[in-house]
């Protein structure tokens, strides 16, 4: 059935809904089923619009939401600023490209409250702007119970999408579809003007599905980032040591993998950010710990050569086996999963996402406080402070 099916069905049989308009059956489909019947600390679309909207009407008049539309996709963008500070560091976080990662939107919603409550001296040197749900539409069938879901509904994976080496000779037949041409989609279309109107000095793709923190480039494995390289890394550093314990480092291309066409390569080629990180930021807790340590016995049995480069270059031989046993968006050698895995829509949600409160609490605050303290030491980078004198 479909959604306007679905919508005329309610239209008949809950007074009210025909005269809210089409969009009121979002809350009532998810009462029975999906995330709040499953997980009802996660919030749904509608409850983050509102959030947003909160904000915007609190936060001391540091917040705004505004809304962007191109044909049937809007996307809500929430500017947390001090205007009475001369913001040095402009901070532009990407939220949500890919839908099934839910966590990914909690914690740049999480983030935005943080800014606007005990994290908002942040405030006097960076300003941010968010795109908490950026892929709105597929979002909504998540929220329903389609846990496996990463595309838009044209089936095209938005972080292959863009136009800095653009592939459009890449798979159409999996979840990584770059679709027919770069920004051939409503989604990316706004994400590109947004993102270029504001200029940032430091832009944040979050993600989930493992842990790692990556800078450019994603596309191959032979172009490293050369312009900013060394103090990128010494903030990926840092970050890795203070909250993530995780592989960290250029992105590049594990064997057979690449990923051309991302918004991390796009914001550092095209428009010259300073600074372009791609986070994930989530994965099972036993996962995490087998992780960690395969990732801590890669750099310790590490050959020196890598270990002088700062061991950036995540792409290089040495570490393939782990990327063969620990997938990455970014970093990845296999599909996510077998046809089997990604028919259980139970499975995809723990693989993106916290299934515990606990756990949910844990990674919104965690990760929260990262943002919060790269842009703490991005601008006292820009600033020019000396490395060793970093305060964090």
């Amino acid at each position: 059935m479909s959604t306007f099916q679905v919508y005329r069905l309610l239209a008949v049989l809950v007074p009210g809904v025909q005269a809210a308009g089409p969009r009121a059956h979002q809350s009532l489909l998810s009462v029975g089923s999906g995330i709040k019947a499953n997980y009802p600390f996660y919030h749904n679309s509608a409850e983050l619009r509102q959030e947003a909207q909160n904000l915007a009407q609190g936060c001391n008049g540091h917040a705004s939401l505004d809304t962007h539309t191109n044909g049937d996709v809007s996307i809500d963008l929430l500017q947390v600023k001090n205007p009475g500070a001369k913001a040095i560091n402009r901070v532009f976080m990407l939220c949500g490209e890919h839908s099934r990662e839910l966590i990914s939107p909690e914690s740049c919603l999480h983030l935005a409250k943080k800014l606007c409550g005990d994290a908002s001296g942040t405030l006097e040197h960076s300003e941010f702007q968010l795109v908490i749900n950026a892929n709105p539409r597929s979002r909504l069938k998540v929220e329903d119970g389609d846990y496996c879901l990463r595309e838009n509904p044209n089936n095209v994976d938005l972080n292959r999408n863009w136009g800095d080496h653009y592939d459009a000779k890449a798979s159409r037949m999996d979840e990584t579809n770059p679709g027919p041409k770069a920004f051939s989609e409503p989604e990316t279309q706004i994400l590109q003007q947004l993102v270029e109107k504001f200029n940032p000095t430091t832009f944040l793709s979050i993600h989930s599905g493992t842990l790692g923190m990556y800078m450019p480039y994603a596309y191959d494995k032979q172009h490293l980032a050369t312009r900013n390289e060394h103090s990128m890394m010494q903030v990926l550093e840092q970050l890795d040591r203070d909250h993530c314990r995780c592989p960290f480092g250029a992105a590049g291309k594990e064997v057979g993998y690449s990923c051309p066409g991302t918004s991390l390569d796009y914001v550092y080629d095209k428009l010259k950010a300073p600074y372009s990180f791609a986070f994930e930021i989530w994965v099972g807790n036993n996962e995490a710990n087998r992780l960690r340590k395969r990732w801590e016995q890669q750099v310790a049995s590490a050959p020196a050569s890598l270990l002088e480069g700062g061991r950036h270059h995540l792409a290089h031989p040495h570490y393939a086996s782990l990327f063969q046993e620990h997938s990455s968006d970014f970093v990845q050698v296999r599909a996510s999963g077998s046809a089997e895995e990604e028919a259980n829509a139970r499975q995809c949600f723990t693989q993106y996402n916290p299934t515990s409160k606990e756990d949910y609490d844990k990674a919104i605050e965690n990760w929260a406080s990262v943002y919060i303290q790269a842009a703490e030491l991005i601008t006292q980078k820009l600033q020019g402070q000396p490395t060793n004198k970093l305060i964090v």
